[in-house]
């Protein structure tokens, strides 16, 4: 049964979703996913490991059937257009995220693809396009144009998701004025902290898990794992004993851990890192740029607040020891960490309270791909890692499209349900 739209004490007209109509759509989109899975895992193998690649096609229905929820919970407003910058990793996900949802609340989703996996992000558009709703098929399009043409498009705009540098990201939000709301989806170092009261055999596995999702080329994958001195040795020595018998595979087998990296970048970026710290590899570091082959490796960095990593999108694995929780707490409150502070994984430290550790939000014994929820705010709040401009200014938060689209400041009345 649908019901009509539902009158609210502002000054302004609002439009609440049609929540049954909600409903019945994106039920029938998370079907219309499943009823071509084998296509779709087909072209996501082109850039992600088939494991990644299922593994997004699970969260992306995950997230289109709590979309109802989402929706209820937030009540965002029918909104004109969005402008969606797609990132080059995890393709399906983020279209579901950032084009099949908002979909349901928004006249127009227009998208552009990184020019990266173009080829890809065309194809899987035009396979799912083909099994929706007619309704919903017609708001989603994708775009290809460059970043310069489609910056006018951005601006008439209600909304823009920008993922990407966040240099880029400020140079694209300056150029579309103040009309959208401008989203900063960046990336964080995302520390994992093996604190003493871990075993060391769950630690590893969780480690290996979080660091080798899709060959290391996740944004949520951890660029530091800081390893409490008791549990240094047993960490580092059956982190090498399992890298060592990690074989490359096809990134279409079910099994294949290990592949080459997609990206050019990924790999020059991980030997370069390699060369200038080879005094800290205890495994591994050879790269194979012709073949984009990353050797997993092993590193062990001085105890301190020093070690600032780049964003490795590569099996690489760097340690920090530490002692006093008061040091990972220096280092979460140095600006450049303040600025990309995202996730924290911190496992058997019950020493570290609260919920953040600087800006960055912390999972507490569990890794940082078990609690992202794609119908919750995503990320920390660093600037750089997710925020937001609302009126002339850039706040870092957690960000939910229609978490964002559904804030007012006044006091609203609405659906129950």
């Amino acid at each position: 049964m649908s019901h009509p739209s539902m009158p609210v004490l502002e000054s302004f007209t609002r439009t609440w979703p049609n929540l049954e109509a909600a409903h019945e759509m994106a039920m029938r989109t998370a079907t219309a996913l499943l009823s071509c899975r084998d296509e779709l895992l087909s072209l996501l193998t082109r850039v992600a490991t088939y494991s990644s690649a299922r593994d997004e096609l699970l969260r992306s229905v995950g997230a289109l059937t709590g979309a109802p929820w989402e929706l209820a919970r937030n009540c965002p407003p029918q909104l004109s257009r969005l402008s969606i910058f797609l990132p080059s990793n995890n393709i399906l996900y983020s279209y579901a995220l950032f084009g099949l949802i908002p979909g349901l609340y928004c006249d127009e989703v227009v998208i552009r693809p990184s020019a990266r996996i173009r080829d890809t992000a065309h194809a899987v558009h035009k396979l799912i396009s083909s099994r929706l709703d007619p309704d919903l098929a017609r708001r989603i399009k994708l775009v290809d144009v460059s970043r310069r043409q489609f910056k006018p498009i951005c601006t008439e705009s209600d909304a823009v998701v920008f993922t990407g540098r966040p240099s880029t990201a400020l140079d694209v939000m300056k150029s579309v004025g103040d009309r959208p709301l401008f989203f900063v989806m960046g990336s964080g170092p995302n520390p994992l902290i093996v604190g003493p009261r871990t075993d060391p055999g769950a630690a590893c596995r969780a480690i290996l898990r979080a660091r080798l999702y899709n060959s290391g080329q996740d944004c949520l994958c951890p660029d530091v794992i800081f390893v409490h001195r008791l549990r240094l040795d047993a960490i580092v020595e059956q982190l090498r004993a399992e890298l060592s018998v990690l074989t490359v595979g096809a990134r279409s087998w079910p099994d294949t851990v290990l592949t080459p990296l997609v990206y050019d970048g990924a790999a020059q970026g991980a030997a370069a890192f390699l060369t200038e710290n080879a005094d800290h590899v205890v495994s591994g570091g050879e790269v194979d740029l012709e073949r984009l082959l990353v050797e997993p490796s092993l590193l062990v960095f001085p105890e301190g607040v020093d070690f600032h990593p780049p964003e490795l999108f590569a099996p690489v694995f760097c340690i920090v020891p530490y002692e006093d929780p008061e040091m990972l707490r220096e280092w979460a409150h140095s600006p450049q960490e303040l600025e990309r502070g995202m996730y924290v994984c911190a496992l058997g430290e019950p020493r570290l309270t609260g919920e953040t550790l600087g800006t960055g939000v912390i999972s507490r014994n569990a890794t940082t791909l078990d609690a992202e929820n794609g119908n919750q705010p995503f990320g920390g709040y660093g600037v750089h890692a997710s925020s937001i401009r609302r009126d002339g200014r850039l706040i870092g938060r957690p960000l939910l499209l229609s978490a964002e689209a559904g804030l007012r400041q006044s006091v609203i009345t609405g659906p129950l349900r």
